[in-house]
Parts: C-alpha cells; sequence; structure tokens
C-alpha cells in the first residue's frame, strides 16, 4: 500500500512539474522570452514534453506573432517555435489546437491569423493518417466560416488596399488546399474506379462555398491598373481544381439531377439548396461571361439549350437586390440571348416556368432597382429577349406581360412593342397570324380597356393609355376597314364601349376634379394672403411630400397637361374612325 501511495505521488508530481512547464513557457512568450524558450524546445531533452504538451503553446505564440512588428527579432523567433511544434507536436493534438485558434479569431485578426496558421496547418493535415478527409474539410469548413464575414472589396481602390487582407487570404487558402487536390488526382488517376470519395466530396464543398463567396459578391471584370486581379486569380483557381476533381461539367450541366441529401431537418436542406444555387448561378457566370474553363467545354450545344440551362441561374441572380449580383444575372442573361439569331427561340420554351419568371424578374429591376444603368440594361434585356422569340413566343410573352407587370410604364411599353409586330405583320408579304385576325383581337382585348372602367386613374396609368391610343390610331390609319387584316374594325363597338367612352367619362371627371383642386388651392392662397404656405397633396392615391401652394398648383397644371394630350389623341383617334366609316359606308352606297 505504502508503494502505490509513493507511486501515485511521484505521478502527481510530474504531473505538477509538466503543468508548471507549460506555464512556464506560456510566460516566457508573454514576457518576451521568445528566443530563450527557443532554446528549451530544441533541447533534444524536452521532445517528449514538446511532443506530448507543446500545442498549449500555440495560443499565446499566435498572439505575440501578431502583436510584433514585421522587423522584430523576437517574432522571428516565435515563427520559430512554431515550425519546431509543427515537427516535433502529436499532428492530431496540434490539428485541434491550429484549427481552435483560426475558430477564435475575428474581425481584423481573421486574415492575418489565417495566414499566419495555413502552412502550419497544411504540414499537421498531410501527417494525419486517420480520418484525413474529415479533417481537411473541417478545416477548409472553418476557414471559409471565418472569412465570409468580411466585406468582399469592390471597387478597383478597394481591391489595391486590400484593407483586411482577404484578397491575399482566399488566393492562400487555395495554395493550402492544392496538395489535397493532387492527393485526389493522384488516386483517380491510378484507378478509373475512384472509390475514395470522401476527400473529392470535401473538396468540392469548398468550392461551392468559394463560388458562393467570396465570387458570386466579387467584381470579376478586368480593371486597368491592376495587372493580376485577385479575385480573377482565385476563380481561375477554383475552376481549375473543378476540372481536376472532375466535376466541373457535371456540375455545369447535371446540377438539376442533384446531390445525395446530408440533413434530416428540411429547413437546414432548404438552406443548403439555396447555398447551392448561388454557388451554380456564380459558376455559370464565370463560365458564359468570364469564359474562365470554357477551354474544357464542349462546343455541341445549341444556343437555345445554353439558354435553357442557364435560365435557372439567371431567375436565382436576378432576384437578388445587390448590385453584384444583379448586374452578373444581367450579364449572363445578356452572353446566352447574344448567342441566338432573332425569332429563333421556339414558343414552347415559355412552358419552362424560368422562361416566364425571369422576364418578370427584369420588370421588377426595370421598375424597382435604385441603380439606373441596372434598370436600363434590364430594359435592354427584356427587348433582346423579346426579339429572339418567334412570332408566337413574342404573343404569348406580351400577353402575359399585360397580365402581370401591373405597372404602366412597362404596358405602354409592351403596347408599342406590340404596335411593331402588327407593323411587321402588314408590311411583310406573308401573312403573321399571330398580329393580325381572331389572335390579335384577343390581344387588344387586354390593351384597348380601362382595368376600372371610367374610374380608373388616368394619371397614374397615362403612359399606357397613351400607348393604346396611339396603337388604335395607327391601326385605324394603317387598316382599311375593307381588308381588315387586323380585325379592328370587326371589334369597333367593343373598343368603343370598354376603352374609349369610359376614357371620355373619366377625363371628364378628372378635369373636373383637378379643376376644382386648382380653384380651392388660388382661393386658400389669397385668404392666407401668403404663397409660401406649407400644406400637402395627394396626387394617385399616394401623399405627396409637403410643399408650398405654389408648387401644388404647378403640379395640378401639369396633371391637366397630361389629361389634355390624352383628350387630343382620343378627338383625333375618332375623328380617324369616323372619317374612315363614312368613306366605307359612300363606297357601299
Amino acid at each position: 500500500m505504502p508503494e502505490e501511495q509513493s507511486q501515485t505521488t511521484m505521478a502527481v508530481d510530474e504531473l505538477q512539474a509538466i503543468i508548471q512547464r507549460c506555464v512556464a513557457g506560456q510566460k516566457c512568450l508573454e514576457d518576451g522570452y521568445a528566443a530563450q524558450l527557443l532554446e528549451v524546445i530544441q533541447n533534444e531533452k524536452n521532445k517528449v514534453i514538446i511532443k506530448n504538451m507543446g500545442w498549449n503553446l500555440i495560443s499565446p505564440l499566435v498572439r505575440c506573432i501578431l502583436a510584433y512588428k514585421q522587423e522584430d527579432d523576437k517574432r522571428e523567433h516565435c515563427l520559430k517555435i512554431l515550425d519546431q511544434l509543427v515537427q516535433l507536436c502529436n499532428p492530431k493534438e496540434l490539428f485541434l489546437g491550429l484549427l481552435e485558434q483560426i475558430e477564435q479569431t475575428s474581425g481584423e485578426q481573421v486574415c492575418p491569423t489565417v495566414m499566419l496558421l495555413l502552412q502550419p496547418l497544411q504540414t499537421v493535415l498531410l501527417k494525419l493518417q486517420n480520418k484525413k478527409a474529415y479533417s481537411v474539410g473541417l478545416s477548409l469548413a472553418m476557414i471559409m466560416n471565418q472569412l465570409t464575414p468580411l466585406p468582399v472589396p469592390y471597387t478597383k481602390q478597394q481591391i489595391q488596399e486590400d484593407k483586411l487582407g482577404l484578397c491575399q487570404c482566399c488566393n492562400a487558402v487555395v495554395d493550402f488546399a492544392k496538395p489535397f487536390v493532387n492527393e485526389v488526382v493522384k488516386n483517380m488517376e491510378k484507378s478509373s474506379e475512384y472509390n475514395d470519395m470522401e476527400l473529392k466530396e470535401e473538396l468540392l464543398k469548398f468550392c461551392m462555398k468559394s463560388l458562393k463567396y467570396p465570387l458570386l459578391t466579387a467584381q470579376l471584370e478586368q480593371l486597368e491598373g491592376i495587372e493580376e486581379h485577385p479575385f480573377r486569380h482565385f476563380a481561375t483557381e477554383i475552376i481549375d481544381i473543378l476540372q481536376d476533381i472532375r466535376e466541373l461539367m457535371p456540375l455545369v450541366f447535371l446540377h438539376h439531377k442533384g446531390r445525395r441529401s446530408y440533413w434530416e431537418n428540411q429547413e437546414f436542406e432548404d438552406i443548403e439548396q439555396k447555398n447551392s444555387a448561388d454557388s451554380l448561378a456564380c459558376l455559370s457566370y464565370l463560365m458564359f461571361v468570364q469564359h474562365f474553363g470554357i477551354n474544357c467545354f464542349p462546343m455541341v450545344f445549341s444556343p437555345s439549350y445554353l439558354l435553357q440551362c442557364n435560365m435557372t441561374h439567371i431567375e436565382v441572380l436576378l432576384k437578388r437586390t445587390e448590385e453584384s449580383m444583379l448586374s452578373k444575372g444581367l450579364d449572363l442573361f445578356e452572353s446566352c440571348l447574344l448567342r441566338m439569331e432573332d425569332n429563333s427561340l421556339l414558343h414552347q420554351y415559355l412552358e419552362f416556368r424560368d422562361f416566364i419568371n425571369v422576364p418578370q424578374d427584369l420588370v421588377k429591376v426595370m421598375t424597382l432597382c435604385p441603380i439606373e444603368h441596372l434598370r436600363k440594361k434590364s430594359l435592354n434585356m427584356l427587348q433582346l429577349f423579346i426579339d429572339k422569340f418567334d412570332a408566337e413566343g413574342k404573343y404569348t410573352l406580351f400577353r402575359c406581360l399585360l397580365k402581370t407587370s401591373n405597372h404602366a410604364g412597362v404596358e405602354g411599353y409592351i403596347i408599342q412593342k406590340i404596335k411593331d409586330q402588327i407593323h411587321l405583320s402588314l408590311t411583310k408579304a406573308h401573312d403573321n397570324v399571330w398580329f393580325t385576325g381572331h389572335h390579335l383581337i384577343s390581344l387588344l382585348d387586354l390593351v384597348l380597356f380601362l382595368p376600372e372602367g371610367a374610374e380608373t386613374d388616368l394619371l397614374q396609368n397615362s403612359d399606357r393609355i397613351m400607348a393604346s391610343l396611339n396603337l388604335l390610331r395607327y391601326l385605324v390609319i394603317k387598316d382599311c376597314e375593307s381588308d381588315n387584316q387586323t380585325g379592328v374594325w370587326t371589334t369597333l363597338a367593343k373598343i368603343e364601349k370598354n376603352f374609349l367612352k369610359p376614357l371620355h367619362v373619366g377625363l371628364n371627371m378628372s378635369k373636373a376634379h383637378y379643376e376644382a383642386e386648382i380653384k380651392n388651392k388660388r382661393e386658400n392662397r389669397r385668404e392666407a394672403n401668403n404663397s409660401n404656405t406649407v400644406c400637402s397633396l395627394t396626387v394617385s392615391e399616394e401623399k405627396m411630400p409637403a410643399m408650398t401652394t405654389e408648387i401644388q398648383l404647378q403640379v395640378l397644371h401639369s396633371a391637366l397637361f397630361t389629361f389634355d394630350l390624352i383628350e387630343s389623341v382620343l378627338a383625333r383617334v375618332e375623328e380617324l374612325i369616323e372619317v374612315k366609316v363614312k368613306a366605307a359606308m359612300d363606297e357601299n352606297i
């Protein structure tokens, strides 16, 4: 019994001695005695204790290295200590210690910490025998999770400054992953039936995360004055990894089959699917707009098939509000459309949900996006999309947009495009059945009517109303009643009932209302004897910002001018109809 107690006492004493040495080592670092600690670590006698307990020095060591200036000798000693620990420590314990440091860092320290520990972490991972794939995956996931909250430099100046070191860090992470990519490639070359999919799967996850962040957010156009754009370089490396592990083409073309799910929880599954959709959209942008990896792309697919493949990605990007993502979606859409000839896209493509959703998303960007150049580009892309369809496709798209846009300006634009198609139909040698006859009459039912009859807000709908009147004026001038190619003369009674008469009533009501408002404002101004009185005004059911009576009167007069304009075009249309009808009656007599 005394012998057992003696052994226990010795064990406790040894443990206390080890703990004291660890504490002493940490204190040496904190007190600036890195050179002396380096000598202790390099001493052969201490190898065993360093192997088992050295990982405890990682935390104070990282703190010191980051605190010392680049040229400080103490920093150099600390780096040598870190190198010694990597050589001597138990790889499994050191791996956990290094990962813990990356996990605990935040803010401005993230990139410096990751950059410092990437090389040691890579060396340790290459030494691991068991669960290497899991450990590599854990490392890459931890690093990317720490980088993701950092803002991605977007402007040329931000990229050049690289204030937080993100540009440099991202490319260092790729270098960190390369030995593991090489290992997968080597194993695949050895056997065509490469079964060890774990490491490959972890590298694929890393690439997918990288596509979402930072590449989805990053500015990837060539920038003048930046010889090697860091994010373009990073994108090239990610595409190369996907190509090396034979996942690039499957991702581009087979994504709709989906990958096996790792989640039983539906919420987690939904999050993963959204992340995957973002990543795949970015991948398509890189390939088809920036042409990364295009050299290994098979040139056998029709332009319409490529458009079909990319519509899901375009929809994902156009639903975002960030400039970087919206612009990528518009550029990808443009790239796909420019490959196609006008009038070559079959109307059957509109049976795919994406082909209806994307133009509706374009309308939202056109009308709601605060960034002017994106609004303009969206309009251009809508026009380009319309141009690519065959006649039936254009017809179907017009019907859809008239029903769904809920924006008078957009509806006015679509009506103008309908007029252009009718003009082509009437001037071409061959008939276009979709923009003449009974098909056109059905379309005109959506155009030549007032949504709420005489009570329609004419000011809010003025763009649509003016476009409709101009279309009707064109039809009356171009199409004789005896020819009636468009069918407008057959449906004239319906047009008068649903459009022209309610418009007359609506104009009279609106003008009377606004004239009364003007009279009221003038009387109030005389009573107050102060034209600078500030008050509010409601136009089109929206309360206007507070303004002086003078400005309110200007707004009201502007509305009256719009009504006068509509009225003059309406009068001209009715005059033309009357002349044509009289001429036809005279001919019959």
